[in-house]
């Protein structure tokens, strides 16, 4: 039986302009894509308006496209997407397999268990006097495993690291959890070529997969960009904007961080030539498998 063709995303927030710790998420999928002769998506993931800068979306466009990192189809945003995750989200309560939930953060906290793990309290039914603020999925106390490309094997027990996860947040927005795997089989995602800070949400992913029947993507989970002081590049943590003036030194900068030797000269090219060099010279072989390295 033939392999599908591949299909990798790159799902940026629009919480602030594009920082080299994306460019190198996105440089990454875009290459991985590229090299196996697949198709390359850009979908934003503005789900969260409380954390959304106006304008950083198409900012974000913009300074891909002036980077030459060109995607393959129409922009998906998950801001208008909601249809589609409430009817997956009515489908999994009619099952039983989610169910309203009253708690709050401070209730969950106040029940002591470790990692502020979902102790299960409306599982069974909501409390007397009590009204569903969240919708959580329920999981199982089994091993969850998969083999990243990059990391290698990875397990997680839901039930012991997180509990019965949400769906839906009490102040209504649809969790990033199922947003991004409704969107993922929607647009028929073969591959996910992200951040390895996204690395703790996978198992949550792939069981909602199996939840709702969908094919599982591979996943590579690259090395986060990181501060002197440890904390990732973000918004949150002033990460300054990529230079839309100096694409291809920037390129450079992070292909070589992804563990890719990078000829000098190169930097002097367009952007275009630099990523059809770069696309030849991809090996995920020589990613480093650490998670996180500063960016230098």
């Amino acid at each position: 039986m033939p392999h599908p063709r591949y299909i990798g995303r790159f799902a940026p927030s629009p919480s602030g302009p594009l920082h080299f710790g994306s460019l190198v998420a996105a440089l990454g999928s875009f290459l991985d894509a590229r090299a196996r002769n697949g198709e390359w998506l850009v979908r934003m993931e503005d789900l969260d308006p409380p954390r959304e800068m106006p304008g950083a979306a198409d900012d974000i466009l913009r300074t891909l496209e002036r980077f030459g990192l060109h995607h393959d189809r129409e922009v998906i945003y998950q801001s208008r997407r909601h249809e589609a995750y409430q009817a997956v989200l009515e489908r999994l309560l009619d099952a039983g397999l989610a169910y309203p939930c009253a708690c709050t953060r401070r209730e969950i906290r106040a029940a002591g268990l470790p990692g502020g793990i979902y102790p299960g309290t409306c599982r069974n039914g909501l409390p007397t006097g009590r009204e569903g603020r969240s919708i959580r999925l329920r999981v199982e106390n089994s091993r969850i495993g998969f083999r990243d490309r990059l990391q290698g094997p990875v397990e997680e027990n839901l039930a012991q690291q997180c509990g019965d996860f949400i769906l839906r947040r009490a102040d209504g927005l649809y969790a990033y959890q199922l947003a991004v795997v409704v969107d993922d089989a929607a647009q028929g995602i073969t591959d996910i070529v992200r951040g390895a800070d996204l690395l703790d949400s996978t198992a949550r992913q792939i069981w909602l997969q199996r939840q709702l029947d969908l094919p599982m993507p591979g996943y590579l989970h690259l090395p986060v960009a990181v501060k002197p002081d440890g904390a990732k590049l973000s918004k949150q943590t002033f990460a300054p904007p990529v230079d839309p003036k100096q694409p291809t030194p920037q390129l450079a900068r992070a292909l070589r961080f992804l563990g890719h030797a990078v000829p000098e000269e190169l930097e002097q090219s367009p952007p275009i030539e630099f990523l059809d060099w770069a696309r030849k010279a991809w090996n995920p072989a020589r990613l480093p498998a650490v998670a996180a390295i500063e960016a230098r």
